[in-house]
């Protein structure tokens, strides 16, 4: 199973109340902050609920 490298690029501040909720659960602190998770659905749906936030990467 793939794997994906998601980085932080913007803060959570200024934005709704689930989106800084998603961060947190992805695992993300601050800005610039990476985290690898598995590519798995549930990753993918918080990934959409802040792509305005985050890079990801595939890696392998």
């Amino acid at each position: 199973m793939s794997r994906l490298k998601i980085t932080q690029t913007k803060s959570g501040i200024g934005y709704k109340q689930n989106q800084r909720e998603t961060l947190r659960s992805l695992g993300l602190k601050r800005m610039r902050d990476t985290v690898i998770k598995e590519d798995r659905p549930e990753i993918r749906g918080m990934i959409n609920t802040v792509p305005h936030l985050v890079t990801v990467e595939e890696v392998d």
